[in-house]
């Protein structure tokens, strides 16, 4: 910027965006401090680099204004964790089945474990059954972002919204205000039961 420039010339952009074309370096900072802007290089790597005339220190405050506003716009991907057994109750399996349908109407994607013990662990087809019946019946909401993959005693699959489920949930939370604060240790407001899975992970501990 300014004196730092080590070019002997430069390709000059106007404050408006207007093309002034190729000058010596000394005429450029001439010309900014004529109309008290700063010459910014906004192509170094361009041969003879692009400089630009313009008010750095405020194209620096908006641009960290725009930057704080993308933060607070943009969604935090929240990854939550449903632990199943392959040979899980069928109630059970319906209670599971709901906390991932709301976890992806909330616009989180969610970790599907499938935990083997003992003699199971020779029947992964088991759980890969499981976790394909999951996706089937989850379809009108998310798909499959990571495929039934082994991982020693377990088998995980990642669930993720659909673009359309996210950007509801975007809407709703909007709509809300954002979500509810919690105190300092986590819990939920006061006179609101927490909600099953609340945590970001639900284990099932049928058969235990």
């Amino acid at each position: 910027m300014n004196e730092q420039i080590r070019a002997r010339e430069v390709r000059l952009v106007g404050p408006e965006g207007e093309q002034v074309g190729i000058v010596p370096l000394e005429r450029a900072l001439q010309l900014a401090a004529d109309v008290d802007l700063d010459l910014v290089e906004v192509a170094p790597m361009a041969r003879p680099p692009v400089c630009k005339l313009m008010d750095f220190g405020k194209f620096k405050y908006e641009s960290a204004l725009k930057a704080r506003e993308a933060r607070r716009n943009q969604q935090q991907t929240v990854i939550k964790e449903m632990k199943l057994r392959p040979k899980i109750d069928p109630h059970d399996y319906e209670t599971k089945k709901g906390h991932v349908v709301r976890f992806l109407k909330a616009g989180d994607k969610v970790k599907v474990t499938i935990m083997f013990r003992g003699r199971e662990q020779s029947r992964p087809e088991l759980g890969y059954r499981l976790l394909r019946r999951l996706e089937s019946e989850i379809s009108e909401l998310g798909y499959v972002e990571a495929a039934p993959k082994q991982d020693g005693r377990n088998m995980i699959m990642v669930l993720a919204p659909h673009r359309a489920t996210k950007a509801a949930a975007v809407a709703a939370t909007a709509t809300r205000g954002g979500p509810r604060e919690r105190d300092a240790e986590g819990a939920a407001p006061a006179g609101e039961p927490a909600a099953a899975g609340d945590t970001g992970t639900v284990a099932d501990n049928s058969g235990e």
